[in-house]
């Protein structure tokens, strides 16, 4: 679960008063129009660093987190042609091990993730990992045949090759996002206090329902600034038939403003509390923001 949280980012107090909810369906979360250009676009790298704290325990960096959101001109291996369009959307993510991480958990790990996703519809076409952790290594591929309605997931050990791959294929059910594509799809919409809807994610050849509310305006300090608007939005990613199955909360914390850049998450569970905070911010119009904050 820790490689799972590290990896799920993928941020003066002022709290706007609350609209009335608006729910909205899995289907329309999914169709909702995306804006063009994407905020992320043309390109983009996020930094990120990780603090663990529990008990008498404040604030340990234990890891650092790397997102990338670019454009590729080839054409991505899927079922069907419609989803092999050229100039797919591509999303990495690197977390990495720092600090006292070994100390704390007994083992290093390095966990990475490439999500290609089909820029007119924001649904994932595939997603590949590898999960290091100590000697452990683990390569995994999600393929989301849509025409078919499903997805499979495939696992592999490359310290045993003659060991049976793990395979999990489970119906789609209107899953559309991995992890990682869907805290960029949430960057695609235009969010506000009081909206509620549910978004169908898919985990190692698993589906799950995860519900999102945006609960509040409140003004951050972070890299960007001393007095940074931001929007609270909560994610159920904790819980039964949940993507985490256990108890914990997350919440996320994004700019109020048309870029909506994930500025902090904070993953709350029985092993502690874990706040990831955004660390620098380059892409090809904007110079590097490198000083780390505290809120």
């Amino acid at each position: 679960v820790l490689t799972l949280a590290l990896c799920a980012v993928f941020a003066h107090s002022s709290t706007g008063a609350s609209a009335p909810p608006v729910e909205e369906s899995a289907a329309t979360a999914v169709v909702a129009a995306t804006p063009s250009p994407l905020p992320f676009e043309p390109m983009e790298e996020l930094v990120y660093e990780g603090e663990f704290s529990k008990l008498l325990l404040r604030g340990i960096e234990i890891a650092e987190f790397r997102f990338t959101a670019s454009r590729i001109d080839t054409p991505a291996v899927a079922p069907d042609q419609a989803q092999s369009a050229a100039s797919q959307l591509l999303f990495k993510g690197d977390a990495t091990a720092r600090g006292w991480f070994r100390k704390l958990f007994g083992v290093d790990f390095h966990f990475t993730i490439e999500t290609v996703v089909e820029p007119r519809s924001f649904a994932v076409v595939s997603t590949t990992k590898i999960d290091e952790q100590g000697k452990r290594v683990r390569l995994s591929e999600a393929v989301f045949d849509r025409v078919n309605d499903k997805v499979t997931w495939t696992e592999r050990n490359p310290n045993d090759p003659q060991s049976t791959p793990r395979v999990v294929t489970s119906p789609l059910n209107g899953a559309t996002h991995d992890f990682i594509s869907a805290i960029y799809f949430l960057r695609t919409r235009q969010l506000a206090v009081g909206q509620t809807f549910e978004i169908m994610m898919s985990d190692s050849g698993e589906v799950f329902p995860i519900p999102v509310k945006v609960a509040e305006r409140k003004t951050l300090k972070t890299v960007l600034g001393k007095k940074t608007p931001t929007l609270r939005v909560d994610i159920e990613a904790f819980g039964d038939r949940r993507l985490i199955q256990r108890n914990g909360q997350m919440t996320l914390w994004i700019t109020d403003d048309a870029r909506r850049l994930p500025v902090r998450v904070r993953i709350n569970s029985d092993i502690g509390t874990l706040d990831i905070k955004l660390k620098s911010v380059v892409t090809p119009n904007l110079k590097s923001a490198n000083k780390s904050s505290k809120s």
